[in-house]
Order: structure tokens, then C-alpha cells, then sequence
């Protein structure tokens, strides 16, 4: 799994994730917080909060997305392939 890092509809970085730790309070928050502070200048020339999505590459039948705002709002979305 991989935790992506946009800002706009540009895609800036990814980061893997431990499948068996993401329901872990704070692990995501974790690197989403690392990702904000290493690009902190770039999202503030944006002016435009950065976004992130959870996307599983391991190619398996279910595969789901969570896309969060700077603003906390989170929507999960579960896609049958």
C-alpha cells in the first residue's frame, strides 16, 4: 500500500505503508505530518492544501482509497476490480 501525496492535480510523493498498521491511531498521521513539514513551502506556493490517497498496489481483487484534505475530512471508498 502506498500513502500519495498530491497537491493540486500534481502528484508530488509516495511513501509504503504497513497494510497490518494502517488502522493504528497516528501511523498515517505520521507521515502525512513528515510529507507536510519536508513540502511545507512548496504547499504554501500552491496555496492550496495537499491531499492524500491511500491506493493498494498489491494487485489483490479489492483495493480501497482514502483521500483526506489538509482540512481532516475523509472519504473512504471501497472498489471492487
Amino acid at each position: 500500500m502506498q500513502l500519495m501525496m498530491y497537491i493540486g492535480n500534481d502528484h508530488i510523493e509516495s511513501v509504503s505503508l504497513d497494510k497490518e498498521k494502517i488502522s493504528k491511531p497516528g501511523y498515517l498521521g505520521t507521515f502525512k505530518r513528515s510529507l507536510k513539514m519536508k513540502y511545507k513551502d512548496l504547499i504554501s506556493q500552491y496555496g492550496s492544501p495537499a491531499d492524500f490517497i491511500i491506493v493498494n498496489m498489491d494487485g489483490g481483487a479489492n483495493k480501497a482509497s482514502a483521500k483526506e484534505s489538509e482540512t481532516g475530512n475523509t472519504n473512504l471508498k471501497y472498489q471492487q476490480l
